[in-house]
């Protein structure tokens, strides 16, 4: 029997749209519904606690909205909170960060992986130690980006103060050589050109959201839950922050239209965790 219910996704913002354009391209025949958690965003200067607390409230919220899977499409909340959502969820968990590391380790040439991502990504140590696990001699270098998530949600990808900004990134990466780096925030492929062109092309971008779709749709047939391949899936959307605003940005993540995003209290996810 198809399984028709929805696939959970969330991020702190419109960031984890990337990853959803990806899932609506490789399963056309599911349903998605997506939560975005503007009125709390950026999640990167926040510590682990205050994360997880967020990513357990989104994440126990969704199960009772009746998905079959969650999709953490942010790599902040599955750095500070992959491992309790898998224990507390009944559903299965997938993030964006395993499959990053991996792309990563077999991308790189000479061993050296730069991370490009929030603060608390960058000292939760996680990609440090996944890049260790399938690769112990790979060396990984990771540059938090404070700046950015604000200036991308504030709808700036191309002004000078972007540009500068990468560049005081990239450097540490260039400086030690690294030939891969990974764009470890879900905001961050809007300004892969910049990123490119700071890096120039010898050196590979990794940002792995069609690995993260694949993943999710091998979950679901492993388990049985894939829905009817016949029929075309639906997408609503949720935020806590203005619609308006979600959809006006969303649409250029997504690259496709939104239309109605629905707006949900932080109350309200407050009160069911």
């Amino acid at each position: 029997m198809p399984d028709s219910r929805p696939i959970g996704v969330f991020d702190s913002g419109v960031g984890g749209l990337t990853v959803l354009h990806e899932c609506l391209v490789t399963m056309p025949h599911e349903d998605f519904v997506y939560l975005g958690d503007h009125a709390r965003l950026p999640y990167g200067p926040r510590t682990r606690e205050e994360v997880r607390r967020f990513a357990h409230e989104i994440g126990l919220y969704l199960e009772r909205q009746g998905v079959k899977m969650v999709v953490v499409a942010c790599n902040t909340a599955t750095s500070a909170a992959l491992p309790d959502l898998q224990e507390e969820l009944t559903v299965p968990v997938v993030s964006v960060i395993v499959p990053e590391a991996h792309a990563a380790v077999q991308a790189t040439r000479n061993r050296h992986i730069g991370l490009l991502a929030t603060e608390l990504t960058v000292s939760s140590g996680r990609y440090e130690s996944l890049v260790r696990t399938l690769d112990a001699g790979s060396r990984l270098t990771a540059v938090a980006c404070p700046k950015l998530v604000p200036l991308i949600e504030a709808g700036d990808t191309y002004s000078d103060e972007i540009v500068a900004a990468v560049r005081e990134y990239a450097a540490p990466l260039k400086a030690v050589g690294c030939d891969t780096v990974i764009l470890g925030c879900t905001h961050y492929p809007l300004l892969r050109p910049v990123f490119q062109r700071a890096f120039g092309r010898e050196v590979t971008l990794v940002f792995s959201a069609d690995e993260t779709a694949r993943e999710v749709a091998e979950t679901l047939k492993r388990k049985g839950f894939d829905n009817d391949l016949a029929r075309e899936g639906t997408y609503r959307f949720l935020t806590t922050g203005d619609p308006a605003l979600f959809r006006s940005l969303g649409e250029r993540f997504l690259q496709l239209p939104l239309g109605e995003v629905e707006q949900v209290q932080v109350a309200e996810l407050e009160a069911v965790a």
